[in-house]
């Protein structure tokens, strides 16, 4: 269920600097929550610098490249965890990207399992399988 999106300008970082982001941001992701890698998603959006401004002043026009993420969890994670990610993608734009500090900014959207869907099924179906499967095994 992880997913992170980046939102960044357009030709300000090299492709080493993103692929880097992405890959740094999945195993943080994967610490953070104790989540398998082949689960996490991990996305950059880039825009035309032409279509963002920050502060009211286009990029194009000298405003400042203020990248942004936002993430989904499940509804239930610790507050910890969500507050350790917000600060590890916050660093990764930092220290990847050089990204002043005070510009970054980012968000966390829990998602109730019930209306998150995984190959279609609802996540609070396929927890409750894995639940008693593991309750199954521990009795075997």
């Amino acid at each position: 269920m992880p997913i992170l999106e980046y939102h960044l300008p357009e030709d300000t970082y090299t492709d080493a600097q993103c692929e880097r982001l992405l890959l740094d941001s999945t195993r943080l992701y994967a610490d953070v929550l104790k989540s398998p890698v082949k689960r996490i998603r991990v996305v950059i959006h880039l825009h035309k610098r032409s279509m963002a401004a920050v502060g009211g002043q286009l990029l194009t026009q000298g405003g400042v490249a203020a990248p942004f993420f936002h993430f989904l969890v499940l509804a239930g994670r610790q507050e910890a965890e969500r507050q350790a990610l917000l600060a590890g993608f916050t660093d990764l734009l930092v220290d990847v990207l050089g990204a002043e500090r005070a510009q970054v900014r980012g968000g966390c959207w829990p998602i109730p399992p019930e209306d998150w869907a995984i190959g279609g099924v609802p996540a609070s179906v396929l927890r409750a399988r894995e639940v008693a499967s593991r309750a199954g095994a521990n009795q075997a």
